[in-house]
């Protein structure tokens, strides 16, 4: 059994679906139908069971991928501990909601892109929940996600104090008249949505009528356009209220403070990319 075969069983287990791992991957769905095959061959049991729209695990399958997890993450973990000099170096995965990505990162990143260029430097950005479970899995060496998580296998640094501000389009209404609008939001794990939901809860306010978006650009885009309300950082909304596209409201103050924090595993391996990457944030926390 080789990690490549591992790599690409947990490619196919993830996905659900051999041409949607092939895809993943960057190999043709022969190669990876026949390299299942081979290793179902080996361990002489199926891993799989071959349904009508994809594949799903067997007992047997389960079980090998909890192996091959920790397998494949000890064999990235060699990897950096080569990688490890005083000069920075290899990967470095940074995850962070979409609003921090905008506001606080570009600049973050520039510098430090200036200062260590042989790392290679990636930012995913996604939702909260999403950004927890790829720390949880390995994807990612660290995070930038609002709100305490108190999960006891992560580290938190403070890194950003922000202002959540409620937006609506540039209007002369009462701040309840626009608590009735519908609230535009990220998915369910959004923090921010999640702390209006507490605010209009407290109001009496409801039943809620919630718009999911894909993307902080989309969510101004639809407030401006007068389609519902939103509740954000102002930092990340303060040019479209500035050119009179949006309004900005401040809400109470138990709801107006959000702090970020940079947030990884306690058991990441912490290569000399990491550690220069965290250093400002720990020398202000």
């Amino acid at each position: 059994m080789e990690s490549g075969d591992l790599k690409i069983f947990q490619a196919v287990a993830r996905e659900g679906n051999i041409t949607k791992a092939a895809a993943s991957l960057g190999y043709v769905q022969s190669n990876v139908t026949a390299r299942i095959r081979q290793l179902e061959s080996e361990l002489n049991t199926p891993l799989f069971y071959r349904l009508s729209r994809g594949v799903a695990l067997t007992s047997a399958g389960c079980n090998l991928l909890k192996y091959a997890d920790q397998i494949t993450r000890l064999l990235d973990e060699a990897v950096k501990s080569t990688q490890f000099s005083e000069e920075p170096s290899g990967p470095l995965r940074i995850g962070s909601s979409e609003t921090t990505a905008a506001v606080h990162l570009p600049g973050i990143m520039l510098d430090y892109h200036k200062r260590y260029p042989n790392v290679k430097l990636s930012l995913i950005t996604g939702h909260r929940a999403d950004l927890i479970r790829a720390l949880n899995e390995y994807e990612l060496d660290g995070a930038f996600i609002s709100g305490p998580l108190d999960y006891p296998d992560f580290n938190e640094i403070r890194a950003f104090d922000e202002e959540l501000v409620l937006i609506s389009e540039p209007t002369e209404a009462a701040l309840r008249d626009l608590l009735t609008k519908p609230l535009l939001f990220f998915g369910r794990g959004c923090y921010h949505r999640k702390r209006l939901e507490q605010w209009l809860h407290e109001e009496n306010v409801g039943p809620m009528n919630i718009m999911e978006f894909g993307t902080l650009e989309a969510i101004m885009g639809g407030v401006a356009a007068g389609l519902g309300i939103s509740l954000l950082t102002r930092s990340s909304v303060q040019d479209w209220v500035d050119a009179g596209k949006l309004q900005a409201f401040q809400i109470p103050k138990r709801y107006r403070s959000s702090k970020v924090h940079f947030v990884f595993r306690r058991d990441l391996f912490r290569t000399s990319a990491f550690n220069h990457f965290i250093e400002p944030f720990e020398k202000t926390e």
